[in-house]
């Protein structure tokens, strides 16, 4: 379980990094926040990824058999407040919704427990990741960022797209939504829930919604460059938008250690409960500043796998905190 304390080392972690290190020496979590910003430019006050989003508020109501998986106070069934932000891909704060850059899209949802402590799922619309490791993930960022439009054929990133075929498999299943609410999200992490009777399963989450609408590539270029935005605030004017959270089972034999490896679809699913969205955030550019959401957040009852890329996502979101954050 992570807790108050440990966030804030992390983002004393984060602020002192730059002070003590050579870029090549670097823990991998903070190449990684390096390569974000060369790729996408530094903008100050936003995340190094995921830097376009908007937030809401709502409820989280956790159905019977949630609480056979985990003890987690969440799943015990009494309405549990949320907050909810929806977010484009990369850095770049400005970029248009209906971007092929925007994909995968992402949903963080922060958990606020009855005991004032909080626990978080930071997910997105990719159905598995494009790399097994986060020394990949850095790499790929690094191939990015050395081929520029003028590069040299091949580039560094066609070269490391054709020696990582995971990578165009990833991002071949995520398309444009019409709205937030009308897309599903995947956790591509594993973890462990534990139950009262001390049984353990090991699974990744899934956010699915009422409806899934996507649109292709001609119709999202026509769209409006803040659509996604926009249009998930007015929809919440009209009424609630509804997720079923659900958990994917592991069965034995599937990697819970490495998020490229996608589980079979027949893999039994579990209905954790209804995430229930009601209300948009006013000021939402500035609220969401503040919110730091963290995939390692957790509570008991929930447990980290053994990926090693949940600590890694966990250091490199709070050195982009407090980097946004001075």
């Amino acid at each position: 379980m992570m807790n108050r304390n440990f966030v804030a080392a992390l983002v004393t972690f984060g602020l002192a990094l730059p002070a003590v290190t050579r870029a090549e020496d670097a823990p991998v979590e903070e190449q990684i926040v390096n390569q974000m910003n060369k790729v996408f430019g530094v903008h100050a006050g936003f995340r190094a990824n995921h830097a376009k989003g908007v937030v809401a508020e709502g409820k989280f109501k956790a159905s019977p058999e949630a609480a056979g998986l985990s003890k987690a106070v969440h799943f015990g069934g009494t309405d549990i407040p949320v907050t909810v932000r929806f977010s484009d891909s990369t850095g770049v704060p400005n970029l248009p919704d209906g971007s092929d850059d925007a994909n995968p899209h992402g949903i963080s949802v922060k958990f606020h427990l009855p005991d004032g402590s909080d626990t978080d799922i930071v997910i997105n619309s990719l159905k598995f990741f494009p790399v097994a490791t986060s020394e990949a993930f850095r790499d790929l960022l690094v191939a990015i960022a050395q081929s520029p439009p003028d590069a040299a054929k091949p580039t560094k990133f066609e070269q490391f797209v054709a020696s990582h075929p995971t990578v165009p498999a990833a991002f071949a299943t995520v398309a444009t939504p019409n709205s937030f609410a009308n897309e599903a999200y995947f956790g591509i992490n594993a973890f462990v829930f534990v139950n009262k009777g001390g049984q353990r399963q090991a699974v990744r989450y899934q956010m699915i919604p009422e409806k899934l609408v996507h649109l292709d590539k001609a119709e999202a270029a026509k769209m409006t460059p803040d659509f996604l935005m926009e249009e998930l605030p007015s929809r919440l004017k009209q009424g609630p938008v509804t997720f079923r959270f659900k958990a994917q089972l592991a069965a034995a034999g599937d990697s819970t250690k490495d998020p490229s490896k996608p589980w079979p679809d027949d893999r039994k699913l579990v209905d954790l409960g209804v995430l229930t969205i009601d209300k948009a955030v006013a000021n939402s550019e500035e609220a969401q500043k503040k919110l730091l959401f963290l995939p390692g957040q957790l509570t008991d009852g929930i447990e980290q796998s053994d990926d090693p890329m949940v600590d890694v996502r966990n250091a490199a979101y709070a050195i982009s905190f407090s980097r946004r954050n001075p």
